[in-house]
């Protein structure tokens, strides 16, 4: 029987992406399937203090081991921005592409385009509190290309790659990405 590990997210987009990579180790339940409705506040500085702060919320609403992840793009020409604000970079409710807008706005006439994506991954069980974090380089492309993934996916151009993380297949997007190398980490610690 698979281990069962509570993934604490609202983010359906994050939800598929995680049970695509972890699918054939781990049963991911997702907060509806436990019956957990509620948002945790994203009030910490830091990816990993925003990770813990979800992680431990919901640990304690359900006492299954959970993790949780953040995610922030950092765009070099933008100082570290959007950082821990990615999500609502474009304000509190934003979309996608209000977001995408946005960034395309501040990078206009921007020669350096370099970014990087990192996620954070918080996971917590009772016993043992651990951090997992993945990389990837890129750029920030001059516009918008390819129709899959989410978020940013259409204007990040990972390094080595001909490819915006939209035009990438979800299996190779997946073997590369800031969360599926954050992943094979916690992965990794858990078979351990």
């Amino acid at each position: 029987m698979k281990q069962r590990l509570l993934f604490g997210t609202n983010n359906q987009h994050k939800l598929r992406e995680i049970r695509e990579i972890l699918h054939t180790q781990y049963e991911v339940l997702s907060l509806a399937d436990v019956g957990i409705d509620m948002d945790v506040e994203e009030t910490e500085p830091t990816l990993i203090g925003n990770a813990f702060l979800k992680a431990d919320a919901f640990h304690k609403a359900s006492g299954l081991p959970t993790f949780s992840d953040d995610t922030g793009l950092e765009v070099d020409a933008l100082n570290g921005a959007p950082g821990v604000y990615t999500a609502r970079y474009a304000g509190e409710n934003a979309t996608f592409q209000d977001n995408i807008t946005k960034m395309l706005k501040e990078m206009r006439g921007e020669s350096s385009r370099t970014a990087r994506f990192r996620t954070v991954i918080a996971f917590v069980d009772g016993a043992n509190r651990e951090a997992f974090e993945g990389i990837i380089e890129g750029a920030i492309t001059e516009a918008p290309r390819g129709e899959g993934g989410f978020g940013y996916d259409p204007i990040f151009q990972p390094e080595h790659h001909n490819t915006t993380f939209a035009e990438m297949n979800p299996d190779d997007k997946n073997a590369i990405s800031h969360r599926g190398r954050a992943l094979k980490k916690f992965s990794t610690h858990l078979l351990s």
